[in-house]
């Protein structure tokens, strides 16, 4: 793969085209990590609706450890979005070329992590299953953050509600009858066919990249963590790269 390629998914300098080609890149690696850490701990850990209310039903059924355990998993993921964006705002300020790469290399570090958990976790479920949500719910929340970052806010890659309910704000707009309207006129109602394409890209992006983590979580374990990580590392190396590069030989001042 051309290494210029590789440097347009996390370089400084950002088109349209580039942020929705790495959106679809992560949305396809958040799907395969939110359905492998399902198979591996019972509960998925890219969105956070389900999990607040959770919080709220545990603490009306009076189980503050479940509700505890919730709450925990809020933190990370509020936590890993936090620490995105400091390394984002560091990074912007001193204008290196990995300002976007450097949380992609710290996910593709937690997912290695991912997978060293998994080979305790049967020995060690207490314990390791807590920790390992945590984990993922902080990788999911580092990921969301620096492509909304990236990308305006207009791409989220690790839930899929705000992405189906624009789809279905189009499908009205696309089934809307102009009854008497002029095609030219401000009343008439359509559905931009380009921002339909754009979603159902990232939908079925996460759809696939979920699929394919199943699958493999089945068939490998733990270890497909490591494939996952070193899709993040090929993403994201090139920038960082260049900025190693930039460093004065060892010595000089």
């Amino acid at each position: 793969m051309p290494i210029q390629y590789l440097r347009s998914f996390t370089s400084v300098d950002r088109t349209d085209k580039a942020n929705l080609r790495l959106g679809r890149a992560l949305a396809a690696i958040a799907g395969a990590t939110n359905a492998g850490g399902f198979l591996a701990v019972g509960q998925y850990t890219s969105h956070m609706s389900g999990i607040v209310s959770s919080v709220a039903d545990n603490v009306a059924l009076g189980d503050l450890g479940l509700a505890l355990a919730a709450l925990s998993s809020i933190l990370a993921f509020g936590g890993g979005a936090a620490t995105s964006a400091i390394m984002i705002n560091w990074g912007r300020r001193r204008a290196v070329n990995s300002v976007y790469a450097l949380p992609m290399l710290l996910e593709a570090a937690l997912l290695l992590g991912f997978a060293l958990l998994g080979a305790n976790m049967e020995h060690h479920r207490v314990l390791f299953v807590p920790a390992t949500v945590a984990l993922l719910c902080f990788v999911m929340g580092l990921q969301n953050a620096m492509i909304t970052k990236i990308s305006r806010a207009e791409i989220r890659t690790t839930h899929m509600t705000g992405i189906v309910t624009d789809l279905g704000i189009e499908l009205g707009k696309g089934l809307y009858w102009n009854w008497g309207v002029p095609a030219a006129a401000s009343q008439h109602v359509k559905a931009d066919a380009q921002r339909v394409r754009v979603l159902a890209s990232l939908l079925g992006m996460f759809l696939l990249g979920g699929t394919v983590g199943a699958v493999a979580f089945r068939h490998f374990g733990f270890v497909s963590g490591v494939l996952l990580s070193a899709m993040l590392l090929a993403l994201a190396c090139v920038p960082v790269a260049d900025d190693l590069r930039r460093l004065p030989p060892r010595g000089l001042t």
